[in-house]
Order: C-alpha cells, then structure tokens, then sequence
C-alpha cells in the first residue's frame, strides 16, 4: 500500500477540504438516501456546515483536524475533539470517493491511534442507514453503545496495562457532591451529565465548552471579556443589564432574525452588509430609511 501520512491541517487547506467533504458526504447521501435534498434529514450522513468553508476553519482552529494524504495527494480528512489525555472523539472522517475502498480507512484509524497514544476511550456517532460505516468502525474494535433509527453510538476501549487511569474517574457517580476549594485545574469532562450543577466563584479563564447543552442554564455576574463565541445555536435567548466595555461586539455571518433591542444603548453601532429585511427602529422600517435618505442624497 502507498504510504499513508496525517498533517496537521492549515488554514490554508479550508476551501480544498471543504469542497472534498462536500463531495463525499453529498456522495453517501446518495447512495444512502437517494438523494442529496432528500426529505430525510440526517446530520450523521451530512453533518452540519459540512458545505461551509467558515466551519472548517473553526474546526482547523478550535479542534483537532488532520488531512489525509495518499503519497503527496489529499485525499480527505478526520476531525477530532481531544478531552484531556485519555478521551478523544472522532467527530467526522472522509476520504474522496475516488479513494475509498481501497483499506485507507482503516489505516487512518491506526495512525490516529498511533497519534494519540495516551487515549484510552474512543468514541462516534454514525448513522444507521451506512450500513457500510456500521461494519467499518466494529471491523475497528469499537462497540455499539446506544442506538435509535437515526444514530448508532460507538466506544472503543484501549487497554494499556498501565495505571493508566491514575487522576480519571470513569462511570463514576458523584451527584450531589460538592467541591470547594478545589483545584480542577486543566480538569476534562467528556460524555459527562452536568445537568443542575452551580458554579459560584469559580475561576474559568481559558476554559473551553464544545459540543455542550446549555437550555435554560443561567449566566450572571460574568466577566466575559476576551471570549469568543462560535458556532452557537441562541435561539430565545435573552440578554439584560449588561454592560460592554472598553472593546466592541462583533456580530459576524450571525442570524439575528426576530432579535429586538429595547432600552439599550447602540451608539457607534455599525451595521454592514447585512439583510434588513423588515427590521425595524421605533415601528419605522430601516430598509424605507435608507430608500428615503438616498432620495435625499441625491
């Protein structure tokens, strides 16, 4: 077999990846369901912002992201979200049609595995309708876990036969406990229910959330400055008495529809670029301000 190699991937790399994802997830979706606009919806089969060269570069910067190349030939890519030392997540892998079948798959896996060597927990979701993904990761060594008609949930467990889970606590119960004083520093929770839990006085400077559910959760008496927040799904949020200081907001590529500002201070806000369609200041319709004002103008 021709040598196979994993780089870590760049910016640079964004829009050849993007393009070679979309083309093999739009290929399965095929096969798979018969079309690529089918009226089955099913995001294992084409995951969300696959298409979408903004996606790629969040998950080029924020996760772990490696190409796949065949030779000096790209020829796809595996994403995965890294918790701590010992689990690791496979979020999405893909090799171009032109390529598949011929044992790269497999190969990868090992290489990731070889990558990683601290990682004793492996874990994936596919979809139950890849029949050929389901004989694929248990060819692999990973177990089925849980699964409904729309997803099939995966583990694999390296054994190292060291104490190699010294400072980790797995399927363990600790509902109700409290910590106080603790040092968690650069502590890991993966597959982990948080659910209820208070956090008082806590110091999360560089901490990062990925992939969590946060409905109906209250934040107060933050200090956010510096933070960032991507690819976050806001939907009835509401934001009050609060106060940005010193550097700007920035909305970019955001879908703000049914947003409402009321009693807040929006000096030197600029909008750019953006669809107004019916927004609205005071009940009066910004897009006819601005027809109005060019009449004026001219």
């Amino acid at each position: 077999m021709a040598q196979i190699r994993l780089l870590q991937a760049k910016l640079d790399d964004a829009e050849q990846l993007t393009g070679m994802m979309k083309k093999t997830f739009d290929e399965e979706a095929l096969h798979w369901l018969g079309s690529i606009d089918s009226n089955i919806v099913d995001y294992n089969i084409q995951p969300p912002g696959y298409d979408s060269v903004h996606t790629t570069c969040y998950m080029i910067e924020e996760l772990t992201y490696y190409k796949i190349m065949l030779e000096e030939q790209l020829v796809g890519g595996i994403i995965l979200t890294m918790t701590g030392n010992r689990f690791g997540r496979i979020d999405r892998i893909f090799i171009d049609p032109a390529y598949q079948g011929k044992g790269l798959g497999s190969e990868v896996i090992r290489l990731v595995e070889k990558a990683h060597p601290s990682v004793t927990t492996w874990d994936l979701e596919t979809s139950p309708r890849q029949k050929g993904n389901l004989h694929f990761y248990e060819k692999m060594g990973f177990e089925r876990t849980f699964e409904t008609e729309d997803e099939v949930c995966y583990i694999k467990r390296i054994r190292t036969g060291t104490a190699a889970l010294e400072n980790a606590f797995e399927s363990c119960n600790l509902e109700d406990a409290t910590f106080y004083q603790a040092n968690l520093a650069n502590s890991a929770f993966n597959n982990s229910t948080l659910a209820g839990a208070h956090f008082s006085n806590i110091n999360l400077r560089g901490s990062k959330f990925q992939n969590i559910n946060f409905r109906e959760t209250l934040f107060a008496d933050l200090n956010l400055s510096g933070s960032r927040v991507k690819h976050v799904d806001m939907s009835g949020v509401e934001f009050r008495d609060t106060t940005i200081e010193d550097a700007p907001v920035s909305f970019d590529r955001c879908e703000l529809m049914g947003t409402r500002f009321t009693n807040c201070k929006l000096s030197d806000v600029e909008i750019n670029a953006c669809d107004i369609s019916g927004m609205k200041i005071d009940g009066v319709s910004v897009k006819e301000l601005l027809e109005v004002y060019r009449v004026v103008k001219k």
